[in-house]
């Protein structure tokens, strides 16, 4: 039996991958993919990326920003850090806001936004309380005044001499805190910026909860009204579970929020850090660094691990919701 060459044999046209592959490759789609994702993925490897590889680079020098030498260093800026206490103590504030904000700003946002939707009465169609619009805006009325406006504005309200918090807390009889200074006292100085940084945050997340929820369907809620579920219950185990991604989310903004503390920081109690550094971040010593002592490669060491920092504490979200039984899929 003879056998004919592979080669001689009729290919019957193209392979079924060539046509498919020039059916697809077509100049709509390669302009499409050109100016919807080259575009923009260039921008972000120029805009941020780029600077980034420049920041850890520059970490790795001696460089004070100006000379036109850049004398190689290796990790020494990074061991000096950590035997540098200004910085040791701007880490630990900065890491007591990324864990205390994001609880007490998400707790108050879900809070707010559950009465606001489904916090009405118990009888009839499932809805929030009378005059819900008004509080909506109420709350989110802060969050349009510029954050060095709003420090600002605080720091006057905080002031010792003439300052509203101390007229009201001495009028109603409180006269141990008459020209108490909030923010000149190491025990209160960063609970006060706290405060504001909540007050001023807060009203976002109560927007995005309360889309969150209206977004859910209003049997749920009727049936567990029905199993004898309180208000307090419902928003516990039955709208907390069901906005899961957008509370996951939520979370590490605020703790993005936290950790760039600078403007707030600075505009409330200025660039000293505080009575005893306790209001100190790595953002402002950072900036202390650069353009104060001149110390450029330092600052960006800084920079670099404040970027680890927040890169870390992202994952931990991620790695708790995952652990404690969320996914991809859950929420909305």
């Amino acid at each position: 039996m003879t056998t004919v060459p592979r080669t001689l044999l009729p290919t019957g046209g193209p392979s079924r991958a060539a046509r498919w592959r020039r059916k697809n490759l077509t100049f709509d789609r390669i302009s499409f993919a050109l100016v919807f994702l080259g575009v923009p993925l260039v921008v972000y490897l120029v805009l941020v990326v780029s600077p980034f590889v420049q920041a850890m680079y520059y970490s790795l020098t001696s460089w004070s920003g100006f000379d036109a030498t850049i004398p190689f260093v290796g990790l020494a800026n990074y061991v000096k850090a950590f035997g540098d206490d200004d910085f040791v103590t701007s880490v630990r504030n900065s890491v007591v806001l990324a864990l205390v904000l994001p609880v007490v700003i998400i707790a108050l946002a879900v809070a707010v936004a559950s009465i606001v939707t489904i916090g009405g009465s118990t009888s009839g169609p499932v809805r929030g309380i009378r005059g819900g619009n008004f509080y909506r805006v109420l709350f989110f009325f802060p969050y349009i005044i510029p954050a060095i406006a709003a420090a600002i504005m605080w720091n006057q309200v905080y002031q010792p001499d003439g300052g509203l918090l101390n007229g009201v807390l001495t009028g109603i009889g409180l006269k141990g805190f008459d020209s108490y200074p909030w923010l000149g006292d190491a025990r209160t100085a960063l609970v006060a910026v706290m405060f504001v940084m909540v007050w001023a945050s807060v009203g976002f997340y109560v927007v995005i909860f309360v889309a969150a929820i209206r977004a859910l369907p209003a049997e749920v809620f009727e049936a567990a009204r029905l199993d004898g579920a309180g208000r307090f219950r419902i928003g516990l185990s039955v709208t907390v579970p069901m906005i899961r991604t957008s509370i996951r989310t939520s979370v590490i903004y605020t703790g993005i929020f936290a950790l760039d503390a600078f403007v707030f920081m600075s505009g409330l109690i200025g660039g000293g850090g505080g009575p005893q550094n306790s209001t100190l971040v790595i953002s402002q010593e950072l900036f202390k660094t650069a353009f104060t002592k001149g110390q450029f490669g330092y600052a960006c060491a800084m920079g670099v691990m404040l970027a680890a920092i927040t890169l870390l504490f992202a994952g931990v979200v991620f790695l708790v919701d995952r652990l404690t039984g969320g996914d991809d899929t859950s929420g909305e």
